[in-house]
């Protein structure tokens, strides 16, 4: 079918982005089916019919953003691979695909980060080549990454100046980020500490710093990762309000409801190709995990069994922020038995980081603080706790967890070095220690050239599959996790969920740490919220509402708990 069908049976195809008369055609194209005069002639499309099937990037009369035969190899892989796709102005379009299939290079080269080996990219018509984010900021686009890029110690308005390429007056700057961030439902006050912010709001922050911008195209690198269910909903108010007014948003998702639900089209990557597209509003969340992965998603499994000894005690754990933008953790008494999955949830920046550190080690307590085993090994550091059998995964991947620079191999030693036997008096056992980082890199189907291949090389969610892997082989007694799928795709998530399961069922205890609430319900045996440091009493994880959960997650302590 023609791009426009007139009544009178003719095709039109608009060549010129200004009607006579001063119309601009492509802020008129914006509907999902509509009838509206162009340029004189009154017309009819559909944009779903309009846009390009093949996702060859051909461009058509409605496109904002072609692209077409995008390539870029690295060293042992070839991250995209005459990827192509087109947006229009007003759509919302996911980008689908495994952990590795080359999502983040694209959006990359789109934002002028990475450079492409061949293939070109047509933005309004003309060449868009941006050798910088600077230029591409020049020419409409803006991206609000995964991981914030913002300084606790600067306020609102400073922080947002940091990223604009020419700043006005601070007072102006003020003004316009009160007045956009009320218009688009964002509310910020531009005064207020970046520290002291939630999560949301500090998403918010990098939101109004890209609509201060006056976007064309906006790319969002999975956004909601650190929101609350209502901090989602305004969100997509937030991007409602947006495609109305025309801007394109590029959404990058694994969270496939949330595609379903905000997302016009979507163009799926699989190893580094474009294998497919689809309205999402037409799939399920299954299928569309099954086309990225190419084959039957894996479904998580586990019978729970009886709870076996009580493996770790809490003892009214008391531990002050070690800065001021941490979080105080207040009087926490827990127990967790062999063969559980004690599931813990709540907003970013409740204590989740501060507890991990307390259980791993990194930060002592009093020494009958914590009780493991028997154990009081609240004075312990990490290597002793680990030799006991007490495993931590942090939230923090690359820096944390895994050393950037470090090779997988080396990274593999510098948690399984005591545990897996290898280092025997003072000398390294490389071949034993490249062998154990190859096992971790196969079972977890980490898509790597090899184990010799630097951390920083991964994508996140290959990284995460590389450390959930590598403490989970270690056959911990208690592992910790602290949101061990977050950023990973559907099939990856469910492969990390069940190793969780299969490791209870062997008789360890799971902590698991999420601010995925499915994931939370799905796996754990009982559930309990932290709330600006303090825990909920746990509660047992099967019949609880949502109604249960928010209050717990709102602090409320005082409800009747289950003793288990």
């Amino acid at each position: 079918m023609p791009v426009l069908q007139l009544l009178s049976g003719k095709s039109l195809l608009p060549r010129v982005k200004t009607c006579p008369g001063g119309t601009n055609w492509q802020k008129v194209l914006t509907g999902q089916s509509q009838i509206s005069v162009v340029c004189g002639w009154l017309a009819v499309w559909s944009l779903k019919e309009i846009q390009n099937p093949q996702g060859d990037g051909t461009v058509t009369a409605t496109s904002l953003l072609s692209v077409k035969g995008l390539t870029k190899a690295y060293p042992g892989v070839v991250a995209n691979d005459q990827v192509g796709f087109e947006i229009a102005p007003g759509e919302v379009h996911a980008l689908l695909g495994e952990n590795g299939a080359g999502k983040s290079t694209l959006v990359k080269m789109i934002y002028g980060l990475v450079r492409p080996d061949s293939g070109s990219m047509v933005m309004n018509g003309a060449p868009f080549e941006p050798g910088t984010p600077s230029a591409a900021r020049g020419d409409g686009v803006a991206m609000v990454f995964q991981h914030f890029s913002l300084f606790d110690a600067l306020n609102v308005a400073e922080n947002v100046a940091l990223g604009m390429d020419q700043p006005p007056k601070m007072r102006e700057l003020s003004r316009r980020i009160r007045e956009v961030s009320e218009n688009y439902g964002l509310p910020l006050d531009p005064d207020r500490m970046v520290g002291d912010l939630s999560a949301g709001e500090r998403q918010r922050v990098e939101i109004i710093r890209c609509l201060l911008q006056d976007p064309k195209l906006l790319i969002m690198d999975e956004p909601t990762s650190v929101l609350t269910p209502q901090e989602v909903a305004i969100l997509f108010e937030t991007l409602n309000k947006l495609s109305e007014e025309g801007t394109a948003i590029l959404y990058i998702s694994h969270k496939l409801e949330e595609i379903r639900t905000i997302c016009d089209s979507a163009t799926i990557l699989r190893l580094g190709k474009v294998v497919g597209q689809c309205n999402p509003r037409e799939e399920s969340a299954r299928s569309m995990a099954e086309m990225m992965v190419g084959q039957e998603l894996l479904i998580p499994t586990r019978t729970p069994g009886e709870p076996g000894e009580v493996l770790l005690e809490l003892n009214d754990l008391s531990v002050p922020a070690d800065n001021q933008f941490g979080t105080s953790l207040r009087n926490i008494s827990l127990t967790v038995r062999a063969g559980e999955i004690l599931g813990i949830g709540g907003v970013a920046g409740n204590g989740q980081d501060e507890l991990v550190l307390a259980l791993s080690g990194e930060v002592r307590t009093e020494l009958n603080d914590i009780i493991f085993k028997g154990i009081p090994v609240g004075t312990l550091p990490p290597n002793p706790r680990r030799a006991l059998g007490l495993l931590t995964a942090p939230e923090e991947r690359l820096g944390h967890a895994a050393a950037p620079d470090m090779s997988l191999t080396e990274n593999a030693l510098l948690t399984a070095a005591i545990r897996q036997g290898l280092a025997r008096n003072g000398f390294l056992n490389w071949p034993k220690i490249r062998k154990y980082a190859s096992e971790v890199i196969e079972t977890f189907d980490v898509r790597t050239p090899g184990p010799e291949n630097a951390a920083r090389s991964l994508s996140g969610g290959n990284l995460q599959k590389f450390v959930i892997g590598r403490e989970v082989l270690q056959d911990p007694d208690l592992l910790v996790v602290n949101q061990p799928t977050w950023g990973v795709d559907a099939s990856a998530a469910a492969s990390i969920r069940q190793a969780l399961m299969d490791l209870a069922a062997k008789g360890a205890a799971v902590i698991c740490i999420s601010q995925d609430l499915d994931e939370l319900m799905e796996i754990s045996d009982r559930f309990a919220a932290l709330n600006e440091g303090r825990l909920t009493p746990p509660r047992p994880a099967r019949g609880l509402s949502v109604e249960d959960i928010g209050l717990m997650m709102g602090g409320a302590h005082d409800m009747e708990a289950a003793h288990v």
